[in-house]
């Protein structure tokens, strides 16, 4: 036996590296820059060709890698260091952005060879919107006619849903807000978003991000209220902004007074305090007694849990709205104010549906406790209620309202008699 082990066979020969016709080309951000610049300038300021020469160049460049280089050089026409002023060892193109005409149907155009180059590539929508954030975040490297340009095209492209308003933090930084470049880049930002929509679609994406409460923020900490808020804007030519502004400002403060009134009640504070406190955050943010009530009865109904048998809940919310009359009392002194609580308790008695029985028995409670007087019931009964289960309580209410009806009648007819 040959203990000597076999040697195994060997393939011997020359690799050949596979060819790839369709690869791609790579480049470094010079060559890449270099490319974009001589594309650039040989379109010129013809918007149209731009946007093809950018469609066929996604075929052999790479945008995905060298997306920030891209657009850097399409919105300033080269490649920004950190504080947005231009590399000064590299190529750049006298065609981009920064040296087109200030006006909006430039940037329009604009708009459109962006919203182009997204569509046909779109993995570049994520590096786009990080662009932007940059952008934002180097104004104070761009001269006053840059910006102008900038907060025109962000508008635009904010209105067609290119890039989100979450994009706007970038205007809430501190070195921007403390020498009012935030706010100003802001009036130019909006007037032509508002432009292309309305104030409801720009809130709708406001509120969509969550940027809808943090519009104060523009200013610095010491500017920061809704007066200042309201006159910069409103001197400005953007009133409906203003209005939108206090609006959220209204409904913030509506918000954080109904968890304190809630916290108050869990507590166990004693109503004479609540009633004061109340008073006084109403006069701060000049609230009305209707939209006060409303407050209070949703604070009362949401500090309590319920019980989920019907028949049940009635007897509890009785002996609860019986301890907190003297609240609801304390801010129905005008008839207004008792129409806008009963048509509270309609709506929560139609959207809870265990109250659905329990209507007519909360109001004649109130009734009792002079929170609700005969005048307000009867108009609500008439014509004042809302449509919400409509049939139902007007059913409930039919025998109250006609004793109410006989009570006036014969007190009308006492005092003709004494007479």
């Amino acid at each position: 036996m040959n203990n000597q082990k076999q040697q195994k066979p060997t393939l011997t020969g020359q690799r050949f590296k596979t060819r790839k016709r369709d690869e791609k080309e790579r480049f470094d951000p010079t060559q890449f820059q270099e490319s974009i610049v001589q594309g650039l300038n040989q379109t010129g300021t013809d918007l149209e060709a731009v946007a093809k020469f950018l469609d066929a160049s996604g075929a052999k460049l790479d945008y995905r890698r060298y997306a920030e280089t891209l657009f850097d050089i399409l919105v300033a026409g080269g490649m920004l260091a950190p504080g947005g002023t231009l590399s000064d060892d590299m190529t750049r193109t006298e065609f981009c952005l920064f040296t087109a005409q200030e006006d909006l149907e430039t940037m329009q155009a604009y708009a459109q060879v962006f919203n182009k180059l997204i569509r046909r590539y779109k993995y570049l929508e994520k590096g786009f919107e990080e662009e932007i954030k940059k952008l934002l975040l180097f104004l104070k490297g761009f001269t006053e006619s840059e910006r102008n340009k900038l907060a025109m095209l962000t508008g635009i492209l904010l209105a067609n849903g290119s890039i989100s308003a979450s994009i706007l933090s970038s205007l809430y930084n501190e070195n921007l807000v403390k020498e009012g470049v935030s706010a100003a880049f802001a009036v130019k930002l909006f007037k032509s978003w508002i432009n292309e929509k309305d104030i409801n679609s720009v809130a709708a994406s406001l509120r969509k991000v969550g940027m809808d409460n943090r519009l104060m923020e523009l200013f610095p900490a010491n500017k920061r209220s809704c007066e200042h808020f309201s006159k910069y804007f409103t001197d400005a030519g953007l009133k409906e902004l203003s209005d939108f502004a206090r609006n959220q400002q209204s409904i913030g403060a509506r918000k954080e007074l109904q968890k304190e009134l809630q916290e108050m009640m869990s507590r166990g504070d004693p109503q004479k305090e609540i009633i004061a406190f109340t008073k006084e955050e109403m006069k701060k943010a000049g609230l009305s007694e209707q939209a006060m009530i409303g407050i209070i009865w949703t604070s009362v109904m949401s500090c309590v849990e319920w019980n989920k048998k019907e028949e049940l809940v009635t007897e509890q919310a009785i002996k609860h709205l019986k301890q907190y009359s003297p609240l609801l009392k304390a801010f129905t002194s005008q008839g207004l104010s008792e129409l806008s609580l009963l048509l509270k308790i309609q709506e929560y008695c139609y959207d809870n549906i265990h109250f659905m029985k329990a209507f007519q028995k909360i109001v004649v409670l109130l009734y009792k406790a002079d929170v609700l007087s005969e005048e307000a019931i009867l108009k609500w009964y008439s014509e004042a209620h809302l449509a919400k289960g409509k049939s139902v309580f007007l059913e409930q209410m039919k025998k109250f309202v006609e004793w109410l009806k006989n009570a006036e009648e014969e007190s009308e007819s006492d005092e003709e008699e004494a007479d």
